[in-house]
């Protein structure tokens, strides 16, 4: 008992049936309608004020120079050699560890810099930088 010829049961239907979905698209407007005011009410409370501030302690930085003769200053402060390992532990002790930021002389040999350098990381300091001139 079909009602039409065979050719006009056989076509495909080539288009989006758009019914169901604008039915969909229409009950979820009235959902999110409804409940959006009751999620706006809400108790007040009067909160207490507090402030947070966050301190932040900063490192403090140990200045290593190494002039041209060779000489250690720690800090512009003239050291022996065999202060250097001592000051450099006592550095590395303390929370939070203090940067060591290191200045050697262009025309020191690079054996007295790898010295501090060696003493630095026997001695525990983790942070270690070098200190340049801008070429002018």
């Amino acid at each position: 008992m079909a009602f039409g010829t065979m050719e006009e049961i056989d076509d495909v239907m080539n288009e989006i049936n758009m019914t169901p979905l604008v039915d969909v698209m229409l009950v979820l407007l009235i959902i999110f309608i409804i409940t959006v005011p009751v999620m706006k009410h809400a108790v007040n409370i009067d909160l207490p004020r507090a402030t947070n501030v966050v301190q932040d302690t900063k490192p403090e930085t140990i200045r290593l120079s190494v002039n041209a003769d060779g000489a250690y200053f720690w800090n512009e402060q003239k050291i022996e050699d065999s202060a250097l390992p001592e000051l450099l532990k006592t550095g590395a002790a303390k929370n939070p560890q203090p940067d060591l930021h290191i200045r050697g002389d262009k025309a020191v040999r690079y054996e007295r810099v790898a010295e501090a350098m060696a003493a630095a990381q026997q001695a525990g300091i983790k942070k270690i930088g070098f200190i340049t001139e801008p070429k002018r």
